[in-house]
């Protein structure tokens, strides 16, 4: 199958987009209530920040290069049908999964409400960033 180019500068920047996004979102906006729901499970173990990080940014960079080849070959270019697409892509590809392993692991749906809350920001952002920067 041939693959789209996708502008890498655009995909660095969407996947920073997204890291960011879940710096707030669970270092500031849910930090308290996340943190009670996971325990110690939220805990990076001493000397594994940058490896945690690194390997958060790099997975981060692989979903926008597949949501970007996905915008490319759908030919979107508005901010707001990337946005779309990231939402859908979301809601079939990421929301299912999330549900279903919440309800395996019998987590809490306040932590499902929270992991799929910014699940669905950070892959519409991305996916609007990503269709406007060619």
């Amino acid at each position: 199958m041939h693959m789209y180019h996708v502008n890498y500068y655009a995909l660095i920047a969407a996947a920073a987009i997204q890291w960011v996004i879940g710096a707030i979102w669970y270092g500031m906006i849910f930090k308290k209530s996340w943190k009670s729901l996971v325990g110690d499970a939220g805990q990076i173990p001493p000397g594994r920040t940058v490896f945690t990080m690194i390997c958060s940014y790099v997975a981060s960079l692989v979903l926008c290069y597949v949501l970007g080849s996905l915008i490319m070959l759908s030919g979107t270019v508005a901010f707001m049908g990337g946005l779309a697409l990231g939402v859908v892509c979301w809601l079939g590809f990421m929301a299912p999964q999330l549900f279903a392993q919440h309800i395996f692991e019998r987590r809490p749906v306040n932590l499902f409400a929270i992991n799929a809350g910014y699940w669905v920001v950070a892959m519409a952002i991305s996916g609007g960033v990503l269709a406007v920067w060619r």
